[in-house]
């Protein structure tokens, strides 16, 4: 996928989280807004599928451990969904691991308890 497709998708991806967010607010589980984010990437005619298993390889080897991607956006971008008072760096580094473990250049990290979603939207990137 070119850098301009995965930009173009970028900022669906925004537009349909803050859609999620005025509709819903914060305040709820991480599932309310993954099934919201789930249905509005329906209505956009997005593909996107939820609780993606990516398996853990060390030099060619399988190590046996499953990591579960929570939405990923036209077999492409990973998004990491949130719903907590602050991001810590443990939450970025966990997506920027899954970005390496699934070999994709491009995830979002969003938390939905925040007054604005802005704040709450980081972009990582793995060799982009």
């Amino acid at each position: 996928m070119t850098r301009e497709r995965l930009n173009e998708l970028g900022a669906i991806i925004l537009d349909a989280c803050i859609t999620v967010h005025r509709e819903l607010g914060a305040g709820l589980l991480e599932s309310a807004y993954t099934n919201a984010l789930l249905r509005e990437f329906e209505l956009r005619n997005i593909c996107a599928l939820n609780q993606v298993s990516i398996e853990m390889n060390y030099k060619g080897k399988d190590l046996g451990k499953v990591y579960v991607i929570d939405i990923l956006v036209e077999n492409e971008i990973i998004l990491e969904i949130k719903s907590v008072d602050e991001i810590h760096p443990i939450h970025e580094a966990q997506l920027i691991t899954y970005l390496k473990i699934a070999d994709k250049r491009l995830g979002y990290l969003i938390n939905f308890n925040v007054p604005l979603l802005k704040d709450g939207f980081k972009r990582k990137v793995n060799g982009f």
